[in-house]
């Protein structure tokens, strides 16, 4: 006897939810018993490539994706009106739009919470309207290679329940400022909108209710720093934000921020106009504005978790005598390059009174008449004077790329962080030691000596395993 089609039927939905519609779909040759259990899935998952899968050029075949359109249709219809919870859709160019759209508007009307689209047509695309209108949505997400034009304007959009948006796209059209958006979504918490542009250089952020923001800007595309950047977001617990460095940034109410990552993206063009005395600069230059930096780092200073790309870092160097106190961040991330500087590091880890755990991804970076004492690149007899003010405790390293003048500055850190109790050194996937097993033997020997000269507990990690000397 098969003992599953001896269960009940509402544990074998709930093993067919776990499973592809296709899967679900073939299980109908078990038994009589299993033969239209897929009509009760309340999750439907379609996806063209799996469907086509495994042979090669499948999808040229004649006729190959029309047999796919005609199984979306088959499964929609054998269900007919019974709820549905998850809709997930990925197809590509060759499925048709209209067949697309009637499927978005059947789930739709079937009550569907969470609507998961990855469309990649190379042509023009449209949703359909009654998506902006849904009354059941509570999770909404886009994903897309190319441009996706999905909202026409706040007239005729209202999804009253809608929770979480995700949006990531090639570019995002929207014909209106975010700020008109916004208010279409009343109860959203998790907002997320990767590869967007700015409709115009004037922005503002505002919500009441979300608590997680995500904005990777695509700015970098037509390289135009907004004038005025502003957020009013005052319940945001995580805060990841990547654009193009702004010329100010007027609001910034984060009261609640526990975590934040800040990418503010500057050409290597305006890095050599930032590093000038400002008397070089025109006075139309916008790097004389970046300075305004330091309004966006007062907003978010009650942080616990702050993280910073070298971007960042370079931009924060016009800040320093105004840089805030974080008396609450306890976790500081750094991430490095060979072509940004170190200038803001030692304000950055003296203006963080109570840091627990720093992380460095990459310790190289550029070496400039102003690099600071955190590293020892340039002889000065204040060297090291900002990480023995650092109560930090545990350092860890990644991509370490198993250089002499790394080795050199890891030798800094612990000669200078007096609290520090762990260090976890992180080696680069593809650098020498993973190739040459002499290199490795000799940067573990090397590494091994700290054990007799410090008290740090120092691990070092390969891709493959680790090793605490």
């Amino acid at each position: 006897m098969d003992l599953l089609s001896n269960l009940p039927d509402e544990v074998r939905y709930h093993i067919l939810s776990f499973l592809t519609t296709k899967e679900a779909a073939l299980t109908s040759v078990l038994s009589k018993k299993w033969r239209n259990l897929v009509a009760f899935v309340p999750n439907l998952d379609f996806d063209d490539s799996e469907f086509l899968h495994p042979e090669e050029d499948k999808r040229e075949r004649e006729g190959i994706l029309q047999s796919f359109m005609d199984f979306v249709d088959r499964v929609l219809a054998l269900q007919g009106t019974s709820p549905i919870k998850r809709f997930s859709l990925k197809c590509e160019t060759g499925v048709y739009h209209a067949r697309v759209n009637s499927w978005i508007c059947k789930v739709l009307q079937r009550g569907v919470t969470d609507l998961d689209l990855s469309i990649n047509f190379e042509d023009c695309y449209f949703l359909p309207q009654e998506l902006f209108v849904s009354r059941t949505l509570v999770n909404l997400k886009f994903n897309t290679e190319y441009g996706l034009y999905w909202w026409t304007g706040p007239q005729g959009t209202f999804l009253p329940m809608l929770k979480s948006l995700k949006i990531d796209s090639a570019m995002i059209f929207c014909n209106e400022k975010i700020e008109m958006l916004l208010p279409c979504f009343p109860v959203l918490e998790v907002l997320q909108m990767v590869d967007m542009e700015w409709v115009d250089l004037d922005v503002t952020v505002s919500s009441a209710t979300v608590t997680k923001l995500l904005i990777s800007s695509a700015g970098w595309r037509t390289l135009r720093n907004p004038k005025s950047v502003s957020f009013d977001t005052p319940s945001l617990l995580s805060f990841s934000y990547s654009d193009i460095v702004a010329e100010d940034y007027p609001l910034v109410n984060m009261k609640s921020l526990f975590k934040a990552r800040i990418i503010l993206v500057v050409t290597d063009e305006q890095v050599e106009r930032i590093r000038k005395p400002i008397t070089d600069l025109s006075e139309d230059d916008a790097v004389l504005r970046f300075h305004n930096a330091v309004k966006l780092m007062n907003g978010i200073q009650n942080v616990q978790e702050l993280h910073l790309h070298s971007d960042t870092i370079e931009v924060l160097s016009l800040c320093c005598e105004s840089m805030p106190v974080f008396n609450n961040v306890k976790k500081l991330g750094i991430k490095s390059d060979v072509d940004r500087g170190w200038q803001a590091l030692p304000v950055l880890l003296r203006n963080c009174p109570h840091l627990d755990i720093l992380v460095i991804e990459g310790l190289v970076h550029d070496v400039t008449d102003k690099c600071g004492d955190a590293c020892d690149c340039i002889f000065r007899k204040d060297k090291g004077r900002s990480l023995k003010a650092c109560r930090v405790k545990e350092l860890e390293i990644k991509g370490f790329g198993v250089t002499m003048k790394e080795m050199h500055l890891i030798e800094h850190f612990l000669d200078n962080f007096p609290c520090l109790k762990e260090m976890k050194i992180y080696m680069e996937e593809t650098g020498p030691t993973h190739y040459d097993p002499q290199v490795f033997e000799l940067i573990l020997e090397m590494v091994g000596e700290y054990k007799d000269l410090y008290s740090c507990d120092v691990q070092l990690f390969s891709p493959e395993k680790w090793f605490e000397i």
